[in-house]
């Protein structure tokens, strides 16, 4: 594989013998995520809720190596827990660590940043483009985990649904050639 296909900073990071991290977050709540599914002709299925919309949030990261690292909590992710997630990664990942993550104000805030200031000598962090989500492989991690590892999901309270997403990255986790592909669909390769 050459160089030829990667952008300026996965070359920098390929130099400098980093390692590159997709980071990004998301929400979820108690409203079922509504997908096709097969029942005899007939008999529509049915899901029942509670209505409910206690938010739940995740941040999550993929690595090429494959591996992917989240955190699931209550709430939205504001930047003491963006701060946490990094200062996380820096304790599992050996070495220099490049963070790709996008614009989201929790990430570039000065809070952040001066939480992250004493990690600059292993720590990098790079934004991704506006508008251009596809390019984050960890934006395919969400994507499979709402439409295969929560479709259909109606749970009873924000602790069940916690552990149904905590259960989701397990799988996830579990199936390199899959976290692989996330990596494919975004146009990177390694």
């Amino acid at each position: 594989m050459g160089d030829a296909h990667l952008a300026p900073p996965q070359k920098k990071a390929r130099e400098l013998k980093a390692r590159l991290v997709f980071v990004d977050e998301s929400g979820f709540s108690l409203i079922p995520t509504l997908a096709k599914t097969w029942a005899r002709r007939g008999e529509t299925p049915v899901l029942r809720h509670r209505m409910n919309w206690p938010k739940i949030s995740a941040i999550s990261a993929v690595t090429h190596n494959p591996h992917v690292y989240s955190r699931v909590m209550r709430g939205t992710v504001r930047s003491e827990q963006a701060a946490q997630f990094d200062r996380h990664l820096l304790r599992c990942l050996p070495g220099r660590v490049w963070v790709c993550w996008d614009g989201l104000g929790a990430h570039w805030s000065r809070a952040t940043r001066n939480a992250l200031a004493p990690y600059a000598h292993r720590l990098r962090l790079v934004r991704l483009p506006a508008y251009a989500p596809e390019l984050n492989p960890d934006e395919w991690v969400w994507a499979h985990l709402k439409a295969h590892e929560l479709r259909g999901l109606c749970p009873d309270n924000g602790a069940e649904l916690m552990a149904a997403v905590r259960r989701g990255f397990r799988r996830i986790r579990g199936r390199p050639r899959l976290i692989r592909s996330f990596f494919h669909a975004s146009g990177l390769s390694f």
